[in-house]
């Protein structure tokens, strides 16, 4: 019987998708079937959850085939970060477009993003002592013995690693060891691997045009390639998200989030209010806001349901370049620097309200000045190589705590509802990055304003 119910959910999953699909043939906007797709997703995962339950064999039977679509999407996309982070930035050498400002543009890029976390970190402190969030309140059962127990072997690699560390985990020793993405920090080892060999190129084209030349030729020949692959996969985003959010929905434990409402509550006032600094930013440097949110969405919508900054990466150098007029080397800059610095959902707002909620058990005042400037610093400091990917916030949480001498226990006891605030900071995070990438395109006089003037996102 029970196969005949998931067989069934398949069959409504499929109808969905093959809904979807006839708005692609008839034309509808990207942006309506990606609203279009997160919305049947919602409604199709709850409605799996109200029949069976989160736990019933049914929903756990359905999910595990919508995965294929879901978890294949997102697979895709990371399987053509590396690539594309490589062949751009090389690319913007060989077109002579980061020669002349590459200092001026990483110093712009990585300030950015650490001055966006800092004051994201603020925003996460205001908001724990507004909402009187309290650690001592929290509960441990099964789930969150087991998830603290690993993370106190974790923490025995974290809490001795000294800002110097940090810096050095950056550079790359073997860069194809990190072309397969095997350290937090490969993506940013590519991008300084990257830019070596674009400084090379320079050397070669002076001493000897012709070679020079050849390689110009086969890396944009490399470069049409990548970008035609990262195009096909981006066509499939409504049906990654459709499935993504619905298994969401179907699988939450609503239950557990109600008890923990008042953080989650928190939390979300805390990345809605640096979003909208984000914003405010935009305002400041003469660009309209409104153009940023409609032509943005998409990708925060994907990097909200997905819950992987490294695996929206193909999306946010799109969005930046096509939608908002950033030039390729900048938001390859900004949208990779973004994945391990600076993250502002994930090392900034997060272990910001985690350290107010449990100072009070160490015997400190959260409320005091010298406090709550420390933890700003430490927590600009360490979101220096935060992984892009899920689990990164608990990696910075466990970072900040360590070095304030504060209980790591806190971070377990979150579980149940980590997955629902891991989606925000996520889409936060994400946003941080193409921020920095627009600003700083502004900055260096390397924008495109009647890009970022048009109403309508750039269809795949």
């Amino acid at each position: 019987m029970n196969t005949v119910l998931i067989i069934v959910n398949i069959a409504v999953f499929l109808l969905l998708m093959f809904g979807l699909f006839m708005m692609q043939k008839k034309h509808v906007s990207f942006s309506k079937r990606v609203f279009i797709a997160l919305g049947l997703g919602i409604i199709f995962g709850y409605i799996i959850q109200l029949i069976y339950g989160a736990t019933h064999e049914v929903t756990i039977g359905s999910i595990d085939w919508f995965t294929i679509v879901g978890s294949g999407y997102v697979k895709l996309l990371q399987m053509v970060v590396m690539p594309l982070i490589f062949i751009s930035i090389v690319g913007a050498f060989t077109k002579l477009k980061l020669t002349k400002n590459i200092g001026k543009i990483s110093f712009l890029v990585i300030g950015i993003l650490l001055a966006t976390t800092a004051i994201s970190a603020a925003i996460g402190i205001g908001s724990a002592l507004g909402f009187g969030l309290d650690g001592i309140q929290l509960t441990e059962g099964d789930a969150e013995a087991a998830r603290n127990t690993q993370l106190e072997e974790r923490v025995v690699g974290v809490e001795n690693m000294t800002f110097p560390q940090q810096i050095i985990e950056l550079i790359p020793s073997n860069p194809f060891q990190d072309f397969t993405g095997a350290r937090a920090t490969s993506t940013i080892a590519v991008v300084i691997f990257a830019v070596f060999i674009g400084i090379a190129y320079l050397g070669v084209k002076r001493k000897d045009p012709e070679h020079g030349e050849f390689f110009a030729k086969m890396i944009d020949t490399f470069h049409s390639v990548v970008m035609r692959v990262v195009t096909l996969i981006l066509r499939l985003t409504p049906y990654g998200i459709l499935a993504i959010i619905a298994k969401v929905t179907a699988t939450s434990d609503y239950g557990a989030i109600a008890k923990l409402g008042k953080f989650v509550i928190a939390s979300y006032v805390a990345l809605i209010l640096v979003f909208l600094v984000h914003l405010l930013l935009l305002s400041f440097a003469k660009l309209n806001p409104l153009n940023y949110v409609k032509k943005g969405l998409p990708t925060l919508i994907f990097a909200f349901t997905s819950r992987t900054s490294a695996g929206t990466l193909p999306m946010t150098i799109k969005t930046q370049t096509k939608d908002f007029g950033v030039s390729e080397g900048i938001a390859n800059f900004a949208a990779s620097f973004g994945l391990s610095i600076g993250q502002n959902g994930c090392a900034g707002v997060y272990p910001a309200m985690l350290a107010v909620m449990v100072a009070p058990a160490a015997g400190i005042d959260p409320t005091s000045p010298s406090f709550i400037l420390t933890l700003i610093l430490v927590v600009m400091v360490s979101s220096f190589g935060v992984a892009g990917v899920g689990g990164g916030a608990t990696f910075a949480a466990l970072i900040v705590l360590s070095v304030m001498n504060l209980p790591i226990v806190i971070v377990g006891l979150l579980i149940s509802v980590e997955p629902l605030i891991d989606m925000g900071r996520t889409a936060l995070n994400v946003s941080g990055a193409m921020i920095s990438g627009v600003l700083t395109s502004k900055a260096t006089g390397e924008f495109e304003n009647e890009v970022y003037q048009q109403p309508n996102v750039v269809e795949s």
